[in-house]
């Protein structure tokens, strides 16, 4: 029984997009503000004059119960309706959930009758403020699709081609899923724990699949995971590779490649990447390299690689001139991250990838933020919330041609340039990227743009968590220099993530001179 439900701010579409959605899936089709219309004989302005906002939210919540309990159809539901106490939880459980996005400004020249929007009443500034609380829930769907400058039938297109990678992911683990929505090449990403057994439903057809994975991870999950594939009617052919970024090199990379070509794989097989980032990445280079290109699947096993670095396509190695210049985007067909392989994660490890954690809690809202304050690191939920960010904003901006991807980045300006003045291998990487967060907020307030007591909150939730936020040290002119060999500079300025407040980053072109002045202010 399939559900559909769709959501979003208001003027987004979601009456239009999901009637025509439900024609092209073969569903009845549902507009939940029109049911409760219905059922109260008036219209949802009246109901608002009549019984005030309250009095309608108690309508809806009453409305998406019952068509919860009903048989399969596209239901569009009210901007509001995912905001309300665990529904979209609910809906998540019940079907899939898309949320159509567009910028503020887009959305509001949409509008063509405001009188029938009573949330319109508002002031524009209460609306964005509306807005922007909002859409770290909408992030929160299955998936979302972009609509801004797309005729409905692309829309359609692009929806139901991120539903059939909703459908690749088994009934039980879809509430624990997300998808990257890039039309035919959308994949499903799998979080939770225990999911590593479900691997063979994942590769079930390949006529081979080479697991590749490192010295470090192969005794513990090696094993169990090529019994799963071979389950599945799958030949396995198994590659232990040594641990470390100073392996990860177009000589590994290239000897990979013969042993998978001397076992027999054609371009049938799929190549299984088991491990942190290091094997994410050179086991993905190998997948778009041999044959010109074979499916990739990343089980990723530790904190980093789950909530960052196997999302997004971004595979390569290292050459002596520095990390990741021979590379490719090559997207995997799914992501399956067991959070209990976190339990053999050496301390430092899991220690060091919550600065990157932490970023992401900072990129999306308040909430998420506080959530970080409060649960472990491990909680799949907390790290659900992370996937979800990066394939929200991989889907937006697949290869960093928009500039919505650059977000990702806060952290990373200051981060990297201590990372290179300690030398590859001193510092790990979330490590660094802790400290250019403190940093970050640093030169953000020194900006005016953010309150200084958020330098304190973040750093002291990274030293909560054992990391060193005295960034005080590093900022040396020696380090500061290597902010000038930045590869995402643009001329003589820095493309410097700051943010305004949880949830509102920005990015702000600053000359060197200027960041260091503020750094020191």
């Amino acid at each position: 029984m399939r559900k559909v439900f769709v959501i979003g701010f208001m003027a987004s579409g979601k009456t239009t997009v999901g009637r025509a959605l439900a024609r092209a899936l073969g569903l009845p089709f549902v507009d939940l503000d029109e049911r409760i219309e219905s059922e109260a004989g008036m219209s949802v302005a009246d109901i608002f004059a009549a019984e005030s906002e309250a009095g309608f939210r108690r309508r809806e919540r009453a409305a998406l119960d019952a068509v919860v309990a009903e048989g399969a159809a596209v239901i569009a539901t009210g901007g509001g309706t995912p905001c309300l106490p665990g529904a979209l939880d609910q809906m998540r459980s019940a079907g899939a959930v898309v949320a159509l996005h567009a910028p503020f400004d887009a959305l509001r020249a949409r509008v063509d009758d405001p009188a029938s929007r009573p949330m319109l009443a508002r002031p524009v500034a209460a609306l964005r403020e509306l807005y922007d609380a909002r859409l770290p829930v909408y992030r929160q769907a299955h998936f979302g699709v972009d609509v801004q400058e797309r005729d409905v039938a692309d829309v359609v297109r692009a929806t139901v081609d991120a539903l059939g990678a909703f459908d690749r992911v088994p009934d039980d683990a879809r509430a624990a899923s997300t998808v990257v929505a890039l039309g035919r090449r959308s994949y499903p990403i799998v979080v939770a724990p225990g999911v590593l057994h479900r691997i063979g439903e994942f590769v079930d057809g390949y006529t081979a699949a080479a697991i590749v994975t490192d010295e470090h991870v192969a005794p513990h999950y090696l094993d169990r995971l090529r019994a799963r594939v071979e389950r599945a009617g799958v030949r396995a052919v198994e590659v232990v590779i040594p641990a470390g970024e100073e392996h990860k090199t177009l000589a590994t990379a290239g000897s990979i490649a013969e042993r998978l070509v001397a076992a027999g794989l054609d371009r049938g097989s799929v190549v299984i990447a088991l491990g942190g980032g290091v094997v994410g990445d050179i086991a993905g280079f190998v997948a778009a390299m041999l044959f010109r290109g074979v499916d990739l699947v990343q089980v990723p096993t530790t904190l980093l690689a789950m909530i960052d670095s196997s999302i997004g396509g971004k595979t390569g190695v290292d050459l002596p001139a520095g990390k990741n210049l021979v590379g490719a985007f090559w997207q995997p067909k799914a992501v399956v991250a067991d959070t209990d392989t976190l339990a053999t994660l050496p301390a430092r490890e899991l220690r060091a990838a919550v600065g990157e954690l932490v970023k992401y809690a900072l990129l999306d809202s308040e909430e998420m933020l506080a959530l970080c304050e409060r649960l472990d690191p491990t909680d799949a939920t907390l790290i659900r919330r992370c996937a979800t960010f990066k394939a929200w904003t991989v889907s937006r901006d697949e290869r960093e041609v928009t500039g919505e991807r650059a977000v990702l980045n806060l952290g990373h300006t200051i981060g990297h340039a201590i990372e290179v003045a300690a030398g590859y291998g001193t510092l790990l990487h979330g490590e660094c990227v802790a400290l250019g967060l403190v940093a970050a907020c640093r030169v953000s307030a020194a900006l005016g743009l953010c309150d200084p007591a958020l330098e304190r909150r973040v750093a002291a939730l990274l030293s909560a968590r054992g990391l060193d936020v005295d960034v005080d040290r590093w900022l040396r002119p020696d380090v500061l220099a290597h902010v000038a060999v930045d590869k995402k500079r643009r001329g003589d300025a820095i493309r410097f993530v700051a943010i305004e407040r949880p949830g509102a980053p920005v990015v702000k072109p600053l000359k060197l001179d200027e960041l260091s002045g503020l750094l020191y202010d």
